[in-house]
């Protein structure tokens, strides 16, 4: 059997949402193999209302992490919502923390997906992948939960396949559509196919960039019936999507892998399909690092707009 890891998370954080997490909420992961162990890994936490953090590894790359906390849900009668966090490609266990942080101290339970390579260069892959999310969304421990989606970089592009099947079937999907209440984009790879073959190249082997990106392009090239054909598809969903929720997104103007222009046609697109958009662009940042470059700015948006979707617990809105 698969050994068991069990995690220690050290925090020093206050409570309160401004507090710089990218510095303090999570300064180190200590881990301890447990082999022998059959119950999932137990994560104490640091002082505030948390108490501890269950983890369950569902399957390779799916994580769920139950939140023990006494969080008030923000309205009464809800349960516990569920955050959906989809990582940057290549995403360390740490980076990913202090993200779930955030939401485990706004009472979120939070299941982080995983994206490899190969989904993204071999899309069947990526959309076999994405169906097994779907399915692990509408299965018994899940149906019943309000949704939010927090996607970084690649991680959208995972969600616009996953949203392939959505899209296919959206009377079987329609109790998930209305689960959803929220959207957040965080450096959303988008643009053209140059733009794809740069977060490749850029995440995987940045000393040999310029290689990798030819290399990449070339392949497309050769293959586009099997990978282009699929890219085109899922952007046309994205576009289109049958998502209805407000969408957040966070993007900067000096980011190789974010077309800007594209961005704001796509805000522009969604705003005429009625959804409600809201964004938050810098002149320079970080791709999937604009919370570790302006942390008060990425926070009091990411607070605004949990308020404005009632995603607050009722205790931080007194």
């Amino acid at each position: 059997m698969a050994a068991v890891v069990r995690c220690e998370l050290s925090s020093r954080l206050k409570p309160g949402f401004l507090q710089p997490y990218y510095k303090h909420g999570v300064s180190r992961i200590l881990c301890t193999s447990a082999s022998n162990h059959r119950s999932p890994s137990v994560m104490p936490l640091g002082d505030g209302p948390l108490k501890t953090v269950t983890t369950h590894h569902l399957r390779k790359g799916i994580t769920f992490y139950s939140n023990e906390s006494t969080v008030t849900p923000a309205v009464s009668s809800q349960v516990k919502p569920l955050l959906l966090l989809l990582p940057w490609l290549g995403s360390r266990p740490q980076a990913q923390a202090k993200y779930c942080e955030i939401y485990f101290r706004r009472g979120f339970d939070v299941l982080v997906v995983e994206s490899k390579v190969a989904h993204f260069l071999w899309p069947r892959w990526g959309l076999e992948h994405s169906a097994e999310v779907l399915q692990l969304l509408e299965s018994k421990r899940f149906s019943n939960r309000p949704l939010l989606v927090h996607a970084f970089s690649i991680g959208g592009y995972t969600f616009a396949q996953l949203l392939v099947h959505v899209a296919k079937n959206s009377q079987r999907y329609h109790g998930l559509i209305e689960r959803v209440r929220g959207q957040i984009y965080d450096s959303l790879v988008i643009g053209s196919l140059e733009h794809m073959a740069v977060g490749v190249s850029k995440h995987l082997f940045p000393r040999l960039e310029p290689v990798v990106k030819r290399t990449s392009l070339l392949y497309f090239q050769v293959f586009k019936r099997q990978t282009v054909d699929y890219f085109n598809k899922s952007i046309e969903v994205f576009w289109n999507t049958p998502l209805t929720s407000p969408a957040l997104y966070y993007f900067c103007c000096n980011d190789a892998l974010c077309d800007p222009e594209t961005i704001q046609e796509l805000l522009e697109h969604w705003k005429k399909q009625g959804i409600t958009v809201t964004s938050k662009k810098w002149k320079e940042s970080i791709h999937a690092g604009h919370l570790r470059a302006h942390p008060q700015e990425y926070l009091s948006t990411l607070e605004h707009f949990l308020c404005s979707i009632n995603m607050v617990p009722l205790k931080a809105k007194m």
